[in-house]
């Protein structure tokens, strides 16, 4: 198995999801892990979540291909059915039906609008054009270090086929 998700890169965006999901829930994404581990454990522990966890860049969702996806778990992976060189850096809204994208970029727009909303609901593709429904989804807006907005995320643990 490749390690994409722990070169220094990914172990920055990890963290920078961990630290934007507890500034907009006032929680932690993953229960036990302190906010101070090593970027490395941050790393580890997102990735092997059972959570589905995306995340996409700042790009503007009106515009064309829109956001590309900036990271994608395990469990994502699996979803999707890709490995981390064809979901990380493919246009976030290619997961999801053409009939689809609409409603999907307003969701992310109320959430860019509030930083984040939680009981998203939607339907999704993965690769070999299966769909399921996710429901119960948080998004919330990346933060980089300086708070300012970087991008947006999701995480969701409740999906089934269509």
């Amino acid at each position: 198995m490749t390690t994409e998700w722990l070169t220094p890169a990914a172990q920055a965006t990890a963290a920078g999801l961990l630290s934007s999901y507890r500034r907009a829930f006032g929680r932690p994404l993953i229960a036990g892990l302190a906010a101070d581990a090593p970027p490395q454990q941050l790393a580890q522990e997102l990735f092997a979540s059972d959570a589905v966890v995306l995340a996409h860049d700042g790009a503007d969702p009106n515009g064309d291909p829109g956001p590309r996806l900036i990271y994608a778990n395990r469990a994502a992976l699996r979803l999707w059915q890709r490995p981390w060189a064809a979901l990380v850096g493919m246009p976030s809204k290619l997961t999801a039906e053409p009939a689809e994208r609409a409603s999907r970029r307003q969701a992310l727009i109320t959430a860019q609008a509030q930083d984040a909303i939680e009981g998203y609901r939607g339907i999704r593709i993965d690769s070999r054009g299966r769909r399921f429904q996710i429901e119960g989804a948080r998004l919330w807006t990346l933060r980089d270090e300086a708070g300012q907005p970087c991008g947006q995320a999701a995480r969701f643990s409740r999906w089934w086929l269509l």
